[in-house]
């Protein structure tokens, strides 16, 4: 027999237009290449499990390395910022370009005069952890015989 546990998960949807309260976000020191950039973030929303997150982002000018460290989807919602890559090629991303950025990478940011982004963060699952995540959800649909179409949301 196999005992099923069933896991509430709080949660809380928030909807809301409220000015944006933003707090410092340093820039880490030795990364600062050029100027003297400022760098403040807003946390919109966290998984439950610590591994997603959403921030407003915002940083005046300068130049200066950035090193991901997660997995990072962005979006630029206002200004601009030139991007070069360690392979010496770059680019120029503007209001309303999204780039993705996997952890591990690095791009040095020049920020001419001010950007502002909205930033999905995420850090990545180990494999075997998201072989044993399948699994689960694939013994709880055959126990519940549930065919798995519509996702339950859980784990």
């Amino acid at each position: 027999m196999i005992d099923c546990i069933a896991m509430v998960v709080e949660t809380s949807i928030r909807v809301g237009t409220a000015a944006a309260n933003f707090v410092a976000n340093p820039i880490v020191p030795a990364w600062i290449l050029g100027g003297n950039p400022v760098a403040r973030l807003e946390l919109l929303s966290s998984s439950a499990d610590g591994t997603a997150s959403t921030y407003y982002w915002d940083c005046t000018a300068g130049r200066f390395n950035w090193f991901y460290s997660f997995d990072e989807t962005l979006h630029i919602l206002e200004g601009s910022v030139t991007l070069k890559f360690p392979s010496g090629a770059t680019r120029r991303v503007v209001a309303g370009d999204t780039i993705f950025f996997p952890a591990g990478s690095r791009a040095e940011w020049t920020v001419d005069n001010y950007v502002r982004k909205l930033a999905f963060c995420r850090t990545p699952v180990p494999g075997y952890l998201t072989f044993a995540r399948q699994l689960v959800r694939r013994v709880r649909r055959m126990i519940s015989g549930d065919s798995g179409k519509e996702g339950t949301g859980l784990l």
